[in-house]
């Protein structure tokens, strides 16, 4: 008797997982190609990962090719360009979190100030649009402005100036890359931030205009707190993407050139540059993107205890 009822305590939060399943079996459907995207698109793929301790031959393939243990990790460290490209990415997604992170919060507050709800929606719709074009287009409409036979230039010409080398400067890239990333992504980020303060409940205004509060303090006091929350999760998640350059391949990649590569090349570019314009060494480029994945792994992590050390909620 003790036997079977213990049988029937073990088997109990089976039975009740498939009940859950059965009573939500429309949801489960649906979640199931996005399951089945991250199983062969994202986890699948993932064995490929021990191309970083293997010494890859097209004969042997992944599985036949020599183990050569953490060879390719040692590389990395004796590798000037990989050095470069390690501080640059640092450099670079930091400076994008310091001038960029703050600017589609600002400009949510803004928008949500606004009175005139049509105009706001024109801004908002101005603000947003730029996040729908891609790279290509946008380091066009740069090379536009900013070439050697771009406008400014142009214009410089007509004034008897002397012609600049805007894009092959040094100290003019990164100032660029912060530039056109918020100018491309704040209206689309702002959009987050308008979400969290229209789920502010509308009697805090209310109190806080019959306690005399003026619209810098309903602000502080009411909005910021309202939207605070998204905006720690989303400092996070961007400290997880330190070692992406904040996504940005696809910028670095059309708006760099070989004369600023001291500055602007990332690890991302680093690792398109050895594969395809190289002998190519697929352990090599396996380990960098390994090594690259372990220290965003670790910041994402790290980030998350420290808010919560700090009282906040985090994200783990």
């Amino acid at each position: 008797m003790r036997q079977e009822m213990g049988l029937r305590l073990k088997q109990h939060p089976h039975k009740k997982f498939v009940r859950d399943i059965l009573r939500n079996k429309y949801i489960y459907l649906l979640l199931l190609p996005g399951i089945l995207f991250y199983l062969l698109f994202a986890y699948g793929p993932m064995y490929g990962i021990i191309l970083a301790f293997k010494d890859y031959t097209f004969k042997g393939g992944i599985l036949g090719s020599p183990w050569v243990g953490l060879e390719k990790f040692r590389m990395l460290f004796v590798e000037p360009e990989f050095i470069q490209a390690f501080k640059n990415t640092i450099i670079i997604s930091f400076g994008k979190i310091i001038f960029g992170f703050p600017i589609p919060i600002l400009l949510a507050i803004l928008l949500n100030e606004l009175r005139f709800k049509k105009f706001k929606k024109t801004l908002q719709t101005v603000f947003t649009f730029p996040h729908f074009l891609s790279w290509i287009i946008i380091s066009s409409i740069v090379l536009n402005i900013f070439g050697n036979l771009g406008a400014v230039n142009n214009l410089l010409s007509v004034l008897g100036l002397e012609r600049q080398h805007f894009l092959a400067d040094k100290q003019l890239f990164r100032p660029l890359l912060y530039i056109t990333d918020i100018w491309k992504e704040a209206g689309w980020s702002s959009i987050i931030y308008l979400a969290a303060i229209s789920g502010i409940n509308p009697e805090l205004y209310e109190a806080a205009t019959i306690d005399g509060a003026n619209r810098f303090q309903k602000i502080r006091y009411v909005t910021w707190p309202g939207m605070r929350s998204v905006a720690e999760l989303l400092l996070l998640l961007s400290i997880g993407q330190v070692m992406n350059a904040g996504y940005g391949f696809d910028q670095v990649f059309n708006l760099y050139n070989p004369t600023v590569y001291e500055v602007g090349d990332i690890i991302d570019t680093f690792v398109y540059r050895i594969t395809f314009q190289r002998p190519p060494d697929f352990g090599f480029s396996t380990a960098v993107g390994l090594f690259k994945s372990v220290i965003n792994f670790g910041l994402l992590v790290t980030a998350d205890r420290v808010a919560k050390a700090l009282g906040q909620r985090g994200i783990f």
